[in-house]
């Protein structure tokens, strides 16, 4: 089992940066897939960035590259997500899941095929 818990969350302005952490706890993320949802109010959980463990490879959406950056802390468990330039419709409530498998491209931007959830942060950007 994995435990996820996020933090960095809160009130910013537009154009702020903001960095949301995920650490684990329970298993090392090593051998794990690890990405980042968001939900905003009244929308469906959509995928925002993701990383394989092993080889440090990336996904992102099209609107958070450049913008966000998603790395890995080995010694500490610990996925980050950074974010720049942040604007009003980033706001919601961001989650950090992982997976035993290496979802690879055809699935990491599915909610699905992932195994463990944080309980999620909230970002609000205000204008």
């Amino acid at each position: 089992q994995v435990q996820l818990v996020e933090s960095g969350g809160g009130l910013v302005q537009a154009g702020d940066s903001l960095r949301l952490s995920c650490a684990a706890s329970g298993r090392t993320l090593s051998r794990y897939f690890v990405g980042w949802f968001r939900q905003a109010p009244g929308k469906e959980r959509e995928f925002v960035s993701a990383i394989t463990w092993s080889s440090g490879r990336t996904y992102s959406t099209d609107s958070a590259k450049g913008r966000f950056t998603i790395s890995r802390d080995n010694a500490k468990n610990t996925v980050y997500l950074q974010m720049s330039s942040l604007k009003p419709e980033d706001t919601a409530v961001y989650y950090c899941a992982a997976d035993g498998r290496d979802l690879g491209p055809a699935l990491y931007r599915i909610s699905a095929y992932y195994a463990y959830w944080g309980q999620g942060t909230q970002v609000t950007v205000s204008s």
